[in-house]
């Protein structure tokens, strides 16, 4: 009886990730066209049409899962630039720090934009792998992610790998949060419990 193969976790930065768009966009339809994600292929197609900008992002870095020459799960993300963005849910995880803890904290640390796998590969530790190769060379340990309240399988996988929840959800329970990594220096001046 064989082994399963374990993946082969691979860090790239910057444009070397394009010649990987298609398995790419192939995982996140998988990870993400599902519940509770839901999403559709459209957001699949604006994923892989966005990546060649993504990757001109300063400190724009991926970790790809490999078995053989499949990839199985990716994470990337990059420097957040000042000012803050305010287009997608950023305005959001503004409102739940506060301007100053906004610009403090998540300004000049990386951002974990995407964290995907496929379904049969997860449950085996290949999402917190991915997670910890593409924060390795975090700004001073400083990295961070939004994630939706509505995942709580996600939200409850941030914790087991040592992130806090820095901001509450919206009143109404639905939105994103804000959760700072494991070696973010500014764990300690999260009010708890959130």
């Amino acid at each position: 009886m064989n082994a399963p193969l374990v993946p082969f976790v691979q860090v790239l930065r910057g444009r070397d990730v394009l010649a990987h768009t298609d398995a790419l966009r192939s995982v996140y339809t998988d990870a993400f066209c599902a519940p509770p994600w839901n999403e559709d292929e459209e957001r699949a197609a604006e994923f892989a049409e966005r990546l060649p900008r993504d990757a001109r992002r300063p400190g724009f870095t991926a970790a790809l899962a490999f078995v053989g020459r499949s990839v199985v799960g990716f994470a990337g993300g990059w420097t957040t630039l000042p000012p803050f963005p305010a287009d997608r849910c950023y305005p959001q995880a503004a409102a739940g720090l506060g301007a100053r803890r906004t610009n403090d904290w998540l300004c000049g640390a990386f951002e974990v934009d995407e964290l995907a796998v496929r379904p049969d590969a997860q449950g085996s530790g290949l999402a917190g792998r991915l997670l910890e190769a593409v924060t390795a060379r975090a700004p001073e340990g400083r990295s961070w992610l939004l994630t939706s309240v509505q995942a709580p399988r996600a939200m409850a996988f941030y914790h087991r790998q040592g992130w806090i929840q820095a901001t509450h959800p919206s009143p109404n329970g639905k939105g994103v949060v804000v959760f700072l990594g494991p070696r973010h220096p500014a764990r300690g001046l999260v009010p708890q419990p959130l």
